[in-house]
């Protein structure tokens, strides 16, 4: 990976072993949401858009006469660029993810899969796959997961890159044939601990399916059909969608930093950011 600054190696001392995290080499794993030229649109919504603040006299623009810029934004957290989201997304009580996102650094796994074709797998989703659907596997997810960074040491957070890797995927309306977890993933990463998702896909579940939301439901621990705050279990979970991992990270033990604004809502835009890490 490439660093513009020397290393900032800083200290952290969990569950008794010493680990080291490169400060200096963060790698964002954030969409920039750009305002003009193609766009992230997902699920139908419009594109993201800036317009100069237009108040009697007062244009927005310098170069319209005003003193300064000033512009507003308008734009879909869920469909328009890399968000993180909370069981809010599908309670009626009102819970606002920013709230929820961890403020320290959690030990996070990298890894690459391969999606496979629906057809040929024997796992599934609900409602039922069809054939050409491509899914997220558990089998993929444990081929690809990378041996223990220290025995004492468990992973709270997992990035998922899918093959093959472009950062024009999902562009102008690509969400319908994306990737998506089987109902296995999403309850093996579940089961091994995982409170923290970050996917490059537009969805963990499939972008039209009657509203189940199946592999949300199974990872914020909400039973089907639910919609009631209380009877989830795992309500300080979250999963970051619409991320994009470089080729130059490599598959493996990152610390993983998920930046918000402070913001209210179910989901908000965000910034993953990887940091390299070592033993001591």
């Amino acid at each position: 990976m490439a660093r513009n600054e020397r290393a900032q190696w800083a200290q952290l001392h969990i569950e008794g072993v010493t680990l080291l995290a490169d400060l200096a080499a963060g790698a964002s794993l954030a969409r920039v949401i750009e305002f003009a030229g193609p766009q992230l649109r997902c699920f139908g919504a419009a594109a993201a858009s800036s317009k100069p603040l237009a108040i009697g006299e007062f244009t927005g623009r310098v170069d319209r006469g005003a003193s300064c810029n000033c512009s507003v934004l308008t734009l879909t957290p869920h469909a328009n660029g890399t968000h993180t989201e909370g069981v809010g997304h599908l309670t009626a009580e009102s819970v606002d993810v920013q709230g929820m996102i961890p403020r320290r650094l959690l030990i996070a796994v990298l890894l690459s899969v391969e999606p496979e074709v629906a057809g040929d797998s024997s796992e599934g989703s609900s409602p039922a796959p069809h054939a050409d659907d491509l899914l997220i596997t558990r089998g993929a997810i444990e081929r690809a997961w990378p041996h223990a960074l220290e025995p004492r040491l468990t992973a709270g957070a997992a990035v998922i890159r899918t093959l093959p890797n472009r950062r024009d995927k999902f562009v102008e309306q690509g969400a319908a044939a994306a990737p998506f977890l089987s109902l296995e993933a999403a309850s093996w990463l579940v089961g091994s601990g995982i409170d923290h998702l970050v996917l490059d896909v537009p969805s963990a579940d499939r972008s039209s399916d009657g509203g189940e939301l199946s592999a949300h439901r199974i990872f914020f621990g909400l039973p089907p059909a639910s919609h009631c705050l209380r009877e989830a279990q795992r309500t300080r979970s979250t999963i970051t969608e619409l991320a994009y991992i470089p080729d130059e990270l490599g598959d493996g033990w990152y610390f993983l930093s998920l930046q918000s604004p402070a913001i209210a809502g179910d989901a908000v835009p965000s910034r993953p950011v990887l940091y390299p890490m070592r033993t001591a």
